[in-house]
């Protein structure tokens, strides 16, 4: 077998339990179908660099089943009678766009049942912790959204603890000053508390240690220079190469400066054959900063419209002429009608 189909059937198999039962199973053909997108010289190298970072940053679901279970029995987010902190804890479901609330909390439900025999229906005592689930946390938007509008119901003094397999620093920040405020407005006493397994740096002051694509240079292209001068709220400002990443979820300097690059130029082809695009549709991710979000994290729910365009972007059941349909994505990625395009899964 060729590095090259070897590379291809590995990065099928990290990422074959995609969307699972919802659309085809992500096979090597779909892979090749997808990395054919790029010049010639660049595929073996994509490939390569995407085998790595995918490995640290695509979340099956028997990763994220793990990582709620183990919570469950923690001690030091449980305490030392766990099965008595969680039948008084309340758990939230008050996610106000999509599903993703919803089904982990069913995952952590059958295995809250498996190891103390409780019904999370049954949960929630006056003196319980007020538990919100969800999968990542990109922007912070949508967690501050949903809980800024709870405030208006909660308790007059209560602890909310946040609890997400991953979670960037700048919407951590963000999340966190909002529900302060929303909290004080309400004149309520609530303490808010953020964890998850990992987290990655994102904040515009920590760019050179930051754990997305943060492009360290503009590559010699009159557009993506253009682009790049174009929003002067926002300006982009480049990283200094050679940073070390707290997790280093790329393989190189090297090997990320290649994925910066090339989904750069991939993600300035798609905005070019869409009409009147969002200012926050920029070719690394839904953003308002520089190029982009630059988030690596996918889960087997769905992609975020923060990562790069190149990984979502598109629809190959469209007629030919239909700007979806001139991008093949390598994650097909879930819409809901009443979307609002920004901040990652839903």
């Amino acid at each position: 077998m060729s590095q090259r189909q070897s590379l291809i059937e590995s990065i099928a198999h990290t990422i074959s339990d995609y969307r699972e039962g919802e659309i085809p199973r992500l096979n090597a053909e779909h892979v090749d179908r997808w990395i054919h997108q790029f010049d010639d010289d660049v595929q073996l190298p994509l490939l390569r660099e995407l085998e790595y970072v995918f490995k640290k940053t695509y979340f099956s679901r028997a990763f994220v089943r793990q990582f709620f279970e183990s919570q469950i029995t923690n001690p030091a987010y449980a305490g030392n009678q766990p099965c008595d902190y969680w039948r008084k804890a309340h758990f939230l479901n008050i996610q106000q766009r999509g599903r993703s609330q919803a089904e982990i909390l069913l995952l952590f439900g059958e295995a809250l049942r498996a190891h103390c025999g409780i019904n999370i229906q049954q949960c929630g005592a006056e003196d319980g912790d007020f538990i919100y689930l969800d999968d990542v946390l990109f922007t912070g938007k949508r967690a501050a959204t949903d809980l800024s509008a709870w405030i208006g119901v909660a308790p007059s003094k209560a602890t909310v603890r946040i609890l997400v397999i991953a979670m960037h620093t700048l919407g951590e920040w963000e999340c966190s000053n909002q529900l302060r405020r929303a909290a004080t407005q309400a004149r309520k006493d609530i303490n808010f508390e953020f964890s998850a397994a990992l987290t990655f740096e994102n904040r515009k002051s920590y760019r050179d240690v930051s754990e997305v694509l943060w492009p360290a240079y503009i590559p010699e292209d009159e557009e993506i220079r253009r682009f790049a001068v174009s929003n002067q709220t926002y300006p982009f400002v480049a990283r200094t190469p050679g940073g070390k990443l707290k997790y280093p979820i790329f393989s190189s300097e090297e090997g990320r400066q290649l994925l910066e690059r090339q989904f750069l130029w991939a993600g300035m082809r798609i905005l070019s054959v869409c009409r009147s695009p969002s200012p926050i549709l920029r070719p690394l991710g839904f953003s308002r900063y520089g190029f982009g979000f630059g988030s690596m994290i996918v889960t087997y729910r769905n992609c975020p419209n923060n990562a790069p365009l190149a990984l979502w972007w598109g629809d190959p059941s469209r007629e030919p002429w239909h700007p979806l349909a001139q991008w093949y994505p390598l994650f097909p990625r879930k819409t809901y009608a009443s979307e609002e395009i920004f901040d990652g899964i839903l």
